[in-house]
Protein backbone atom coordinates (compact mmCIF):
# COMPACT_ATOMS: atom_id res chain seq x y z
CA UNK A 1 0.00 0.00 0.00
CA UNK A 2 1.16 3.57 -0.79
CA UNK A 3 0.09 6.68 0.83
CA UNK A 4 0.65 10.64 0.76
CA UNK A 5 2.51 11.96 3.57
CA UNK A 6 3.77 15.40 3.80
CA UNK A 7 7.37 16.07 1.95
CA UNK A 8 8.13 19.67 2.10
CA UNK A 9 6.49 22.94 4.47
CA UNK A 10 7.12 26.40 4.18
CA UNK A 11 5.10 27.34 7.55
CA UNK A 12 4.19 31.01 7.91
CA UNK A 13 5.66 33.11 5.08
CA UNK A 14 4.60 36.47 4.02
CA UNK A 15 3.22 37.05 0.45
CA UNK A 16 5.40 40.11 -1.08
CA UNK A 17 2.54 40.11 -3.86
CA UNK A 18 0.15 39.11 -5.78
CA UNK A 19 0.38 39.10 -9.84
CA UNK A 20 -3.13 38.74 -11.79
CA UNK A 21 -1.73 39.01 -15.18
CA UNK A 22 0.74 36.10 -15.01
CA UNK A 23 0.68 32.66 -16.64
CA UNK A 24 0.02 30.98 -13.32
CA UNK A 25 2.06 30.03 -10.12
CA UNK A 26 3.68 30.64 -6.91
CA UNK A 27 7.29 32.28 -7.13
CA UNK A 28 9.59 31.57 -4.47
CA UNK A 29 12.33 32.41 -3.42
CA UNK A 30 15.55 30.16 -4.57
CA UNK A 31 16.75 30.10 -0.48
CA UNK A 32 13.39 28.45 0.47
CA UNK A 33 13.18 26.26 -2.31
CA UNK A 34 16.29 24.69 -1.23
CA UNK A 35 16.19 24.85 2.76
CA UNK A 36 12.31 22.95 2.12
CA UNK A 37 13.44 20.98 -0.46
CA UNK A 38 11.43 22.04 -3.68
CA UNK A 39 12.44 21.88 -6.87
CA UNK A 40 10.77 23.83 -9.66
CA UNK A 41 7.76 22.68 -11.27
CA UNK A 42 6.52 20.93 -8.03
CA UNK A 43 2.96 21.20 -7.26
CA UNK A 44 2.14 22.28 -3.75
CA UNK A 45 -0.76 23.56 -1.62
CA UNK A 46 -1.06 26.62 -0.25
CA UNK A 47 -3.07 27.69 3.17
CA UNK A 48 -4.11 31.43 3.87
CA UNK A 49 -3.74 31.99 7.13
CA UNK A 50 -5.55 35.33 6.83
CA UNK A 51 -8.43 34.09 4.91
CA UNK A 52 -8.66 30.09 5.43
CA UNK A 53 -8.23 29.74 1.22
CA UNK A 54 -6.53 26.37 0.35
CA UNK A 55 -5.47 25.92 -3.50
CA UNK A 56 -2.89 24.19 -5.71
CA UNK A 57 -0.48 25.51 -8.15
CA UNK A 58 3.12 25.04 -9.07
CA UNK A 59 6.27 26.37 -7.90
CA UNK A 60 8.77 28.66 -9.98
CA UNK A 61 12.36 29.85 -8.55
CA UNK A 62 12.45 33.02 -7.24
CA UNK A 63 15.44 35.32 -6.98
CA UNK A 64 18.14 33.92 -4.41
CA UNK A 65 18.05 35.60 -0.60
CA UNK A 66 14.82 38.12 -2.19
CA UNK A 67 12.36 36.72 0.44
CA UNK A 68 9.70 36.74 -2.64
CA UNK A 69 6.56 35.16 -2.20
CA UNK A 70 4.41 36.00 -5.29
CA UNK A 71 1.16 34.55 -6.31
CA UNK A 72 0.33 34.49 -9.48
CA UNK A 73 -2.14 33.95 -12.40
CA UNK A 74 -5.73 33.34 -10.78
CA UNK A 75 -4.37 32.29 -7.64
CA UNK A 76 -3.32 35.81 -7.14
CA UNK A 77 -7.37 36.14 -6.52
CA UNK A 78 -6.59 34.18 -3.26
CA UNK A 79 -4.10 36.43 -1.72
CA UNK A 80 -3.41 39.82 -0.70
CA UNK A 81 0.21 41.52 -0.26
CA UNK A 82 0.85 40.77 3.40
CA UNK A 83 -1.02 37.60 3.93
CA UNK A 84 0.92 34.86 5.98
CA UNK A 85 0.36 31.49 3.68
CA UNK A 86 1.65 28.06 4.64
CA UNK A 87 3.10 25.86 1.60
CA UNK A 88 2.75 22.24 1.63
CA UNK A 89 4.27 19.70 -0.85
CA UNK A 90 3.27 15.68 -0.18
CA UNK A 91 5.44 13.00 -1.83
CA UNK A 92 3.71 9.00 -2.47
CA UNK A 93 5.45 6.04 -0.54
CA UNK A 94 5.08 2.74 0.62
CA UNK A 95 3.04 2.37 4.10
CA UNK A 96 6.44 1.27 6.15
CA UNK A 97 8.85 3.74 4.46
CA UNK A 98 6.26 6.61 5.41
CA UNK A 99 6.19 5.20 8.96
CA UNK A 100 10.42 6.63 8.80
CA UNK A 101 10.11 9.33 6.52
CA UNK A 102 11.22 12.75 7.85
CA UNK A 103 9.49 15.57 6.11
CA UNK A 104 11.59 18.79 5.08
CA UNK A 105 9.67 21.63 7.06
CA UNK A 106 11.03 24.96 7.37
CA UNK A 107 9.87 27.99 9.59
CA UNK A 108 11.28 31.27 8.05
CA UNK A 109 10.62 34.75 9.97
CA UNK A 110 7.36 36.14 9.42
CA UNK A 111 8.77 39.99 8.36
CA UNK A 112 10.84 39.36 5.82
CA UNK A 113 10.80 35.74 4.54
CA UNK A 114 14.39 34.95 5.63
CA UNK A 115 15.88 31.77 7.47
CA UNK A 116 17.79 33.75 10.46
Amino acid sequence: MQIQVVKSKIHRVKVTGADLNYIGSITIDETLMDASNLIEGEKVSVVNINNGERFETYVIMGQKNSGEITLNGPAARKVQKDDIIIIISYATLDFEEAKTFKPWVIFPNENDNSLT
